[in-house]
């Protein structure tokens, strides 16, 4: 029985306050502001709202997926009430999938059958339509929103987006999305906002400017983000950037897994991935087996070339250890990742069946 259903049985009876936070913050979490936010929290309401807003882009990968929905998951065993809110807006102000409303409408329902399949129990939740059902109430919070910041201020949240706060030919409609963003907040009156480390910076502006207009301050818990497969290499001399691998991106086919993958395809960028023998910091293989792997397996086994010998782990810091004390070689660390993963993969990429038409506007729209 994998961790996803066991945590769900045990859902069902009552969790206590130390087991709904080490739910939370266990795999793939890495912060939460303030530190005592989720226990605080908790001892008031014993089902806060949850949020965490996607842009709709190229194909969902390891990370945007399952990264992404696991940690979802965690939340709802531990008694919460999450959204997945996806974006449509923001991916028209970023120019994704060409700004081209009737495509990002067509990938839409491919991101939103992912998550239901992943996260059955979220309310997926499409921008377009909250807005709506908003109405004029949302564009007046905007306003004020806006005034009690500055251009300089939402120039320095630009990276959320994927954008140099430096680049001064950027178009005025890109300086709405981290004010949007921040009203998707307060509209969805969300007592804990949830995002990757790379969103972080717009849940700081939150924390600091709600409190003057006398909104709901969230708590903000952001997981780690899962590095690309492939090392970062400087822009000089195309030489590898040790210990800086970039993070796994819809745009780079070869920097991460992705959902729509083959079995073969799986195992050839596992293969061709980064890993040395005793390194665990900014190893990718490491971070999936941490995120991915064993968040769903209660075991995981690794077999050993050449010998009949099975290494076998039910606890990640055991597997840990034995990576730094060189107990495990990154050929068989990467056989037993590929096994993994093609388990977990292939049903839900069965069960997707991504249609032609959508796959071919979103390769298209991926800059070589």
């Amino acid at each position: 029985m994998n961790n996803f259903i066991r945590l769900l049985l045990k859902s069902c009876f009552s969790l206590d306050i130390d087991e709904k936070i080490k739910l939370i913050e266990g795999y793939s979490w890495q912060e939460t502001v303030p530190d005592d936010g989720l226990r605080n929290l908790f001892e008031t309401n014993n089902k806060p709202k949850h949020y965490i807003g996607l842009e709709i882009s190229g194909f969902l990968h390891l990370g945007s997926l399952l990264s992404t929905g696991y940690k979802v998951n965690d939340f709802i065993n531990a008694g919460v009430d999450c959204t997945i809110f996806l974006a449509d807006w923001h991916t028209i102000i970023n120019d994704k999938l060409g700004g081209n409303k009737e495509n990002i409408s067509l990938v839409s329902n491919y991101y939103k059958n992912a998550f239901e399949f992943v996260c059955p129990k979220a309310k997926i939740l499409m921008g377009s339509e909250f807005y709506e059902k908003e109405g004029i109430s949302y564009w007046e919070d905007l306003v004020k929103f806006t005034k009690h910041t500055t251009l300089a201020r939402i120039r320095k949240t630009l990276t959320i987006m994927g954008r140099n706060e430096g680049d001064e030919k950027i178009d005025l409609a890109k300086m709405l999305y981290p004010p949007m963003q921040a009203i998707d907040i307060h509209s969805l009156d969300v007592d804990i906002a949830h995002a990757g480390m790379d969103q972080r910076k717009i849940h700081m502006l939150v924390r600091d400017i709600f409190p003057k207009l006398d909104w709901k301050v969230p708590i903000s818990v952001h997981h780690k983000i899962l590095p690309s497969l492939i090392q970062s290499r400087n822009i000089d001399d195309n030489s590898i950037v040790v210990d800086k691998p970039t993070k796994m991106s819809k745009s780079n086919p070869k920097s991460g897994i992705f959902i729509n993958d083959s079995d073969k395809e799986i195992q050839n960028k596992i293969r061709k991935s980064w890993c040395e023998l005793g390194k665990v910091h900014d190893t990718p293989l490491i971070d999936i087996m941490e995120q991915i792997i064993f968040h769903q397996f209660n075991k995981v086994e690794i077999e050993q070339y050449g010998t009949d010998k099975i290494l076998t782990y039910d606890h990640f810091p055991t597997f840990i250890h034995d990576v730094e004390q060189d107990k495990i070689h990154p050929g068989d660390l990467k056989d037993a990742v590929s096994k993994y993963l093609i388990k977990i993969i292939s049903p839900i990429r069965e069960k997707l069946n991504l249609d032609p038409i959508t796959e071919d506007v979103i390769k298209r729209s991926v800059k070589p």
